[in-house]
């Protein structure tokens, strides 16, 4: 797929939650951020003008059993066009959940990690990338 399938009109943060309730929390997170796990989430929403509002939601949060937890989470969207020649929903699904997310991931996951930093988590990295194309096609194909 190409871009020339779509293309981003605007892109912003919706929603955004970073939380440490206390001072022994951000100690132990981090120390424990190895039990911290990134879920994905996107989903969509068509507008009036034809155009589509794809949320991609990032969660970073302990699957463990803990009493200190902190919980990060970012809601960013990106509203695009979808060309018109394309009808097939399949090829739109596909547009939707790869081939934007390869254009728009990089610049969340950089904005994520900088704000969870910027918070109190200067050790925070996340070692595997993405790969929305194998994603895509171990659900789909």
């Amino acid at each position: 797929m190409s871009e020339e399938q779509f293309k981003i009109i605007l892109e912003y943060i919706k929603d955004l939650s970073i939380e440490t309730p206390n001072v022994a929390t951000l100690t132990y997170v981090r120390e424990n951020l190895s039990n911290y796990v990134m879920d994905i989430d996107i989903s969509s929403l068509v507008l009036k003008n034809k155009a589509l509002e794809v949320t991609t939601k990032l969660t970073l949060s302990d699957k463990k059993e803990s009493n200190e937890k902190a919980f990060f989470e970012i809601k960013y969207a990106s509203v695009i066009t979808i060309n018109e020649m394309v009808k097939d929903k399949k090829v739109i699904g596909k547009i939707v959940l790869c081939d934007l997310q390869k254009a728009v991931y990089p610049k969340i996951e950089k904005l994520f990690l900088d704000l969870i930093k910027n918070a109190g988590y200067p050790e925070l990295k996340f070692e595997k990338k993405v790969d929305f194309e194998k994603l895509y096609n171990e659900k789909f194909n």
